[in-house]
């Protein structure tokens, strides 16, 4: 009878599954290129009653990331992470104790299903990343930025020099939330090079951006103006150092990092020379239109409409009145656009794009962005520069950009600069074919040694 019983029981709840702990570590691949999938894990935890997610993309460097917003309700879970671009809504499969979901990032959607199965991630080959042990020594450090209140996290590496003290310089990403390694698109620039340059007897501080792996702030609510502050900040931590020589101290700044480099240099009377890689030449405004035409990747009947389309939305985003103002016009200008409306798949909620869209454009760094004309700042410059492009740029192609910056280096007060064009090289500076986004990964090479050559060699020539 208690056998019976028990077979009884065992199917009435069977057909329950599992039980839905939504709280726990959560895994998922995403298909980000034929043949290359992306692990991301997503870290549930509830805090005071109320659901919060972490993210992790081990690849990208990413780590710790915290959501907007977690809701698990009647089997529906929602993550709002459109701090870093992209929504998750799935369904939990009562059968299999997974979440059937989809992932979506502006309007593309794709499949994306999270299991607490552990995921093992495909690691591609890397070539140029160093192995322990290194021949220098590497410090964990972190510095205060006492006018932001936040705290920076970073590595500092030093050549064995016999007790001489070496050169130093900072390294500043690119833009969006990097950190210290400048971890993209399976690919650890900065490591790369901090470990090159090192070795060539040059010390190197690269660090997480505020509000990014290790380092405390808010990186959603800032400027290029208050990064700029970080390498400020950075300067006076390395300025307290005994075992460097502060007085043969340089910034390297990659894209985004390119344009903060003469901003610092222009305020700190302790930048020796700066290095700009990839860095534009044009105001932020003339460089998302460009990006916009030159990038899209869907076909458009009147180049002229959509152009002006372009323009007018970008005139609106950065003009100088309140954001709040400037919000409520840029999604009426939307919201009146017979052209946005064409170009809309019929399956897209157009008033939720719509506010995705607004929303993209107007954040504190977007408006900054705009209105910044780094020229500005590089016609300013008093010390040595060295600006290197690759002819295979197409984030920031040269034609646009590498005449500005040699002009205005022409018009500085610095009399030792150098505008460098090299072949055949992309935006991180590997060699390539394309020079596509969509080609970074699929390069083994992290770092062009041609380009590694002429940074360090540059380097030790303005620091003999």
């Amino acid at each position: 009878m208690k056998k019976i019983l028990t077979i009884i029981i065992f199917l009435l709840i069977a057909p329950l599954g599992f039980s839905q702990e939504i709280e726990g570590i959560w895994n998922s691949t995403l298909e980000v290129q034929p043949g290359r999938k992306l692990l991301f894990v997503f870290q549930i935890t509830k805090i005071a009653n109320k659901l919060e997610s972490e993210i992790d993309i081990p690849s990208q460097g990413v780590k710790g990331i915290r959501t907007s917003k977690t809701i698990f309700e009647d089997g529906q879970l929602f993550i709002d992470a459109s701090n870093i671009g992209f929504k998750y809504s799935g369904t939990w499969n009562t059968a299999t104790g997974n979440i059937e979901g989809t992932f979506q990032e502006g309007v593309n959607k794709v499949p994306l299903g999270l299991t607490k199965e552990v995921l093992e991630e495909i690691k591609l080959n890397r070539p140029q990343e160093p192995t322990l042990p290194y021949p220098y020594l590497e410090e964990e450090v972190k510095f205060e930025n006492l006018e932001a209140k936040i705290t920076l996290a970073g590595t500092l590496t030093l050549p064995n020099l016999s007790g001489k003290k070496p050169p130093v310089v900072i390294l500043i990403s690119g833009s969006g939330p990097q950190d210290r390694n400048q971890s993209f698109q399976s690919h650890r620039t900065f490591l790369v090079l901090a470990d090159h340059l090192t070795k060539m007897g040059i010390s190197v501080l690269r660090f997480d951006d505020r509000g990014f792996g290790e380092s405390t702030g808010n990186f959603a609510e800032s400027n290029t103006a208050d990064f700029a502050t970080d390498v400020l900040s950075a300067i006076d931590f390395l300025k307290r150092r005994s075992d460097i020589d502060v007085n043969k101290l340089g910034l390297v700044g990659h894209s985004e990092g390119a344009i903060i480099a003469p901003m610092v240099a222009n305020q700190s009377k302790d930048v020796n020379f700066i290095v700009m890689l990839g860095g534009t030449g044009t105001a932020g405004k003339e460089v998302s239109l460009r990006q916009a035409i030159d990038s899209r990747n869907f076909p458009i009947a009147d180049e002229k409409q959509y152009k002006t389309y372009v323009k007018e939305a970008i005139d609106i985003a950065s003009s100088e009145r309140e954001t709040d103002i400037v919000r409520r016009e840029l999604k009426t200008y939307y919201q009146n656009s017979d052209l946005l409306a064409s170009l809309l798949p019929p399956n897209v909620d157009r008033e939720e794009f719509i506010e995705t869209l607004v929303a993209a454009r107007t954040t504190p760094w977007v408006r900054y962005f705009y209105n910044y004309n780094p020229v500005t700042e590089i016609k300013k410059i008093k010390v040595p520069a060295l600006a290197l492009y690759g002819s295979n740029d197409t984030q920031v192609p040269p034609k646009y950009h590498l005449q500005p910056v040699k002009e205005s280096l022409a018009l500085s007060e610095s009399k030792n600069y150098e505008v460098v064009l090299i072949e055949g090289l992309n935006h991180l500076f590997q060699e390539s074919k394309s020079g596509l986004i969509s080609e970074y990964s699929q390069i083994e090479q992290t770092f062009a040694p041609v380009a590694l050559e002429k940074i360090s060699s540059w380097i030790l020539k303005q620091t003999k």
